[in-house]
């Protein structure tokens, strides 16, 4: 794989280290801000709603740019954004930066993942995906308790400077390893925005993409709540958060690579595999929470489940949008935001019933069983590897 898609995913990495990194920051900065835990906590579905919004929206209005140029704008805005949060002593200056932040992020997922399919040969693009979502899955292993140790050490807003440091060795690996180009809608052969948005009325589109959140939103449905299983039900201590945030990490890093090998022509295995295994793990959690040997095993386990099935279901959105050269980056981000927006909006709503904090498993279940059930007749779609757009 070649040098620039790399520093792509570092990109990935900044910007996934900054979705999730609030989580363990937001008593410090409410307490620095001066207002309640609650009101902080509005950051995180800020950035995320902005990102499932932002991925179209942005991507229609840089369709005509180059994507050397749509890319290094993206990154420097969102390095910038994290540079102003960093400094500002207002609230509402802050909740705009994250605003920002994730309409940056967004436009950089909608045009990176057809930028990263050009630098490999066509029928690598399931292996150069899975480098660019391996971004996300090294910031959930090293960058957020990164993040959170730094936080600690430094203060909330050194985190927000190392955020915004690190997106410069991506921009530069931008600059040197991107061709300048033509806009994307030029370089793709002048497709309409129209032709291209008309794409989503093809159903094999529509469904990986409702796959895809479905299964992302099973794997934020439990994600989001693991802490409390931590310390509550498993009753270890706070310290060991981090290590059971970073077994998933792991595990998801170990699925998307595993998956980024099957993931262009034989995707079938995949979701063969991984899918019903997912679907028992989630159950098994539920019920083996208070053991935490069962624990950590099942969590790494079925973090690089999520992931093989998630990145795998992402890449057939890319060639089932063969045809939206310039907007299919958008309709995979969307489609991974809406899931991972959706995820805990259903996990929360479990909390309260009789599972208590171990509702989230068996909501990430029922979400795997729905996705399964959906994909069953129409496996032959899921499963048929290269697209006919990519073979010509």
């Amino acid at each position: 794989m070649p040098l620039p898609l790399y520093l792509l995913a570092l990109a990935v990495f900044a910007m996934g280290t900054s979705e999730f990194m609030l989580a363990g920051l937001l008593p410090d900065i409410a307490s620095d801000l001066g207002v309640t835990v609650g009101t902080a906590g509005m950051l995180t579905p800020a950035f995320a709603i902005g990102m499932v919004a932002g991925a179209p929206l942005v991507a229609v209005l840089a369709r005509n740019w180059p994507r050397r140029s749509s890319l290094l704008g993206f990154v420097l805005a969102f390095a910038a954004a994290h540079a102003v949060g960093a400094g500002t002593t207002s609230f509402p200056v802050l909740f705009a930066t994250r605003v920002a932040a994730a309409l940056a992020n967004a436009g950089f997922l909608a045009v990176a993942p057809a930028a990263a399919a050009t630098l490999v040969p066509a029928d690598k693009k399931g292996r150069a995906l899975a480098v660019l979502l391996s971004g996300t899955t090294v910031a959930t292993i090293a960058g957020v308790p990164g993040g959170s140790v730094l936080g600690t050490v430094l203060g909330w807003r050194a985190t927000f400077w190392a955020v915004a440091a690190l997106c410069l060795p991506a921009a530069l690996g931008i600059l040197k390893g991107i061709p300048a180009g033509h806009g994307q809608a030029e370089a793709a052969g002048g497709p309409a925005l129209r032709a291209e948005l008309a794409q989503l009325r093809r159903a094999p589109l529509l469904l990986v993409m409702l796959l895809g959140a479905l299964v992302n939103a099973a794997t934020f449905a439990s994600f989001t709540f693991l802490a409390p299983v931590v310390t509550g039900t498993a009753g270890l201590g706070e310290l060991w958060i981090s290590v059971v945030l970073v077994l998933f990490g792991a595990g998801s890093l170990a699925g998307v690579t595993a998956a980024g090998r099957l993931a262009d022509r034989r995707p079938g295995p995949a979701v063969a595999v991984a899918g019903p295994l997912l679907l028992l793990g989630w159950p098994a959690l539920a019920v083996l929470a208070a053991e935490p040997v069962a624990l950590f095993v099942l969590v790494f386990v079925q973090g690089a489940l999520s992931f093989a099935l998630g990145s795998t279901l992402i890449t057939r959105v890319l060639y089932e949008a063969a045809g939206a050269p310039t907007m299919a980056g958008s309709y995979a981000t969307a489609a991974l935001n809406v899931g991972a927006v959706a995820g805990p909006l259903v996990a929360a709503t479990t909390l309260s019933t009789g599972a208590g904090t171990l509702g989230p498993f068996w909501a990430s279940g029922l979400l795997v069983a729905v996705a399964l059930l959906l994909a069953l007749p129409f496996r032959a779609v899921i499963t048929a590897g290269r697209s006919a757009e990519v073979v010509r």
